[in-house]
């Protein structure tokens, strides 16, 4: 019989969770799921809103928490990766959850393991279910972390699921196009549930995986829309009607409005069971938070800094797209930090007309990329990267070159934006 696994601080747990299952990645819900029944979690009775997609769902899911409680709703959130705290995975009501409530589920998700083992995300997704079962808030969040179809958080069956988006990520896992990749997304809905899509011309997997399951799909730009006026106002309209004048998101970017109206459409697929008034939507939208994606922060310099966590080809070309947006009268200057399992000449050629000085920035860890492999990556799209080291080293470079009216943009991986939030 396995020993009993106890350790009295978080920080104990995590290291050993990262080395607990063979592999860091092990997609497949058979593992997950006996692991969760033996733990005695008698599942979740409060509506779960399911939000995978390549691009913008961590947008939705801040959007949705942020509206549920303008309305006065208490809400769990269950995201990932974290940028500075691990904590920041599971919130209830916004807050963080304490580090003794994570050590009570890591324990009687220990203690039911019997034959099987977890990865770090699969131990992270049942810890959030176990703590969800106990706070018993009003509504409950749920982010894909890599897929959808055989994610961990896959084991609850959605009320309400979504797909932001579709792009070319995680190749390796989902397949080599956007078809295979829509199919693996699609993979969270449910029979005779909505299904939402926040894109205007989904691939033809998504749709046909909501025909067989018998899904009932929802599409951008067929049944529901947001319309940007030249004042950032926002109409919304589905089939219930049109909700006119609402502010812009608190978000920052070229795609938080239709992330918004995404965000919307899921919700008022649960009017019956949360409804929801426009004073909160209202409220909802003009107070939601999010770091990390184009987040800007005034420097002591008088530049600017700025924070994405654009790390695959879609994602720049978003960030590219908010650069040209917010124009400085100065320069703009990159430090990027990126994973060695992305396609990283394709994001930086998304970018290369869009950054006058980059520097490169190591990202650790075992899918790490160092600073001298990213300016050789740099390299063959014609784009001359400086190696600037750490995160740290690689922003004090910037910043010494930086002059007013210019901006540093920090981007590429959330072990890139991460440590760079904890230094300003």
């Amino acid at each position: 019989m396995r020993s009993p696994v106890r350790f009295a601080r978080l920080e104990q747990w995590l290291e050993w969770q990262q080395a607990a299952h063979p592999r860091a990645i092990d997609l497949g819900l058979e593992r997950v799921a006996r692991v969760l029944a033996r733990t005695g979690w008698h599942g979740l009775r409060q509506p779960v809103i399911t939000i995978g997609g390549t691009n913008g769902k961590g947008s939705c899911v801040a959007i949705v928490d942020s509206m549920l409680r303008a309305a006065g709703y208490r809400v769990g959130t269950f995201t990932s990766p974290h940028l500075v705290d691990y904590r920041e995975r599971i919130r209830i009501d916004g807050e963080w959850i304490s580090a003794e409530s994570l050590v009570a589920a890591f324990e009687r998700i220990a203690d039911a393991l019997g034959d099987d083992s977890l990865t770090f995300f699969e131990f992270n997704t049942l810890a959030a279910l176990l703590i969800f079962e106990t706070a018993a808030p009003d509504a409950v969040v749920l982010e894909v972390g890599l897929g959808g179809r055989l994610d961990a958080v896959n084991v609850v069956d959605a009320d309400v699921a979504v797909v932001v988006s579709v792009g070319l990520d995680h190749m390796e896992f989902l397949g080599p196009d956007v078809e295979s990749i829509g199919r693996e997304k699609a993979g969270i809905f449910r029979a005779r549930r909505p299904a939402v899509c926040g894109m205007r011309e989904p691939p033809r997997s998504v749709v046909e995986a909501a025909r067989s399951t018998g899904a009932v799909l929802r599409v951008r730009g067929r049944d529901f829309d947001g319309t940007e006026h030249a004042d950032g106002r926002w109409d919304y309209r589905d089939a219930h009607g049109v909700l006119g004048g609402l502010p812009p998101p608190a978000l920052e970017g070229v795609a938080q409005v239709g992330n918004s109206a995404t965000a919307l459409a899921a919700l008022r697929e649960l009017s019956d069971r949360l409804p929801l008034p426009v004073e909160a939507i209202e409220h909802g939208l003009a107070c939601v938070q999010l770091p990390g994606r184009f987040q800007r922060v005034p420097a002591s310099g008088g530049f600017e800094w700025v924070f994405d966590v654009a790390h695959n080809p879609d994602a720049a070309a978003v960030l590219a797209a908010n650069l040209a947006r917010h124009r400085v009268r100065g320069r703009t200057l990159a430090v990027c930090g990126m994973l060695s399992d992305k396609d990283v000449p394709a994001v930086l050629a998304a970018l290369k007309d869009s950054v006058d000085l980059w520097f490169a920035a190591a990202t650790d860890g075992p899918r790490g990329l160092g600073d001298a492999d990213l300016v050789t990556h740099a390299a063959k799209v014609g784009i001359a990267m400086t190696p600037g080291g750490t995160v740290p080293g690689a922003m004090q470079a910037a910043a010494r070159v930086a002059r007013p009216g210019d901006r540093v943009v920090v981007f590429g991986s959330f072990h890139t934006v991460g440590p760079a939030l904890s230094r300003v």
